[in-house]
Order: structure tokens, then sequence, then C-alpha cells
């Protein structure tokens, strides 16, 4: 195996585990914090954070974990490694359909409409959008977390393979 093929593999285990860590955040605390408050803060809290979170801080991790992956799935077969290319190469595959595709085709588009929304001063239709947003918005970040959480388990396989481990 050649160091940058390593080099690659740990690169990979960074972003998988910094994207998976983002999502997972998401589902074990952010979520249920803004569903127990008022529907009003949340609905504000969210479209501040949909709104922040376009940076070049997290744009490595959610964009560039596929690639790396299948970057590194390509240097693995080019030297020899063929289980640890496949099982690099699921990864990326993993992640790209169920993390990034997922994401822009359902969970932005939602994100997008509640930015949209001027939120209202009358509590129970806040509560109403938020009631229509938060359970499919959450549902959605569910299936990319298990997803991204594949992916970052595929990738400590593929490094075991790597180093010639079972």
């Amino acid at each position: 195996m050649t160091t940058t093929t390593y080099v690659f593999g740990f690169l990979s285990l960074l972003l998988a585990g910094a994207i998976f860590g983002f999502f997972y955040a998401w589902v074990c605390s952010t979520m249920w914090g803004l569903d127990a408050i008022d529907p009003r803060v949340a609905i504000e809290a969210m479209q501040g954070m949909n709104a922040s979170v376009r940076n070049m801080v997290f744009a490595p991790a959610f964009f560039g974990t596929p690639f790396a992956l299948l970057l590194t799935g390509a240097l693995a077969f080019g030297t020899g490694n063929a289980r640890a290319g496949l099982i690099f190469a699921a990864g990326g595959v993993l992640y790209l359909i169920g993390g990034l595709v997922l994401t822009m085709a359902v969970n932005v588009p939602i994100n997008e409409a509640l930015a949209e929304i001027v939120v209202p001063d009358d509590i129970d239709t806040a509560r109403q959008i938020w009631a229509d947003y938060s359970p499919r918005w959450q549902a959605y970040n569910i299936a990319r977390t298990i997803a991204s959480g594949g992916a970052l388990m595929l990738t400590g396989l593929g490094l075991l393979a790597l180093s010639g481990k079972p």
C-alpha cells in the first residue's frame, strides 16, 4: 500500500466522521430542542441555522466525503487491494446517494420553503407550520444520518482492509 492511499483513507475517515457527527447532532439534540420550545422561536432558529450552514467550514465534509472515499477506493484498486477499493467505493456511493443527493433533493427544498415563511405572531399558526416541517425534515435527516454512519463504518473497514486485517 502506498502512503498516498493511507493519507486519503484517513482523510476519508475524518470527512465521513465529521458529516456523520453533524447529522447525528441534529437527531439527538437540536431538533428535539427546537420541538420543545415556542414554535415561533423554533421556526426563526431553524431559518437562521439553515442560512448559516452554507459555509466553507461545512462544505468539505458535506461535498468532499463521497469524492474522498471514491478516490481512496480508486487508489486502493490501483495498488492491487480490490477488497479495500470496493469497501471505500461502497462508502462513497452510500454517502453520495443517502447523504448528499438526499439532502439536495429533499432537505434543502424543505428548508428553502421554511425560509420563505414569515414567522407568524399567532402561536397556533406557528405550531401548525412547525408540525408540518419538523417531523418530515427529521425523518429524512435520520435517513442521511444512517447513510453517513454507514459510510463512516465502511471507511473504518476500508482502513482495516488496507492494512491487511480481516
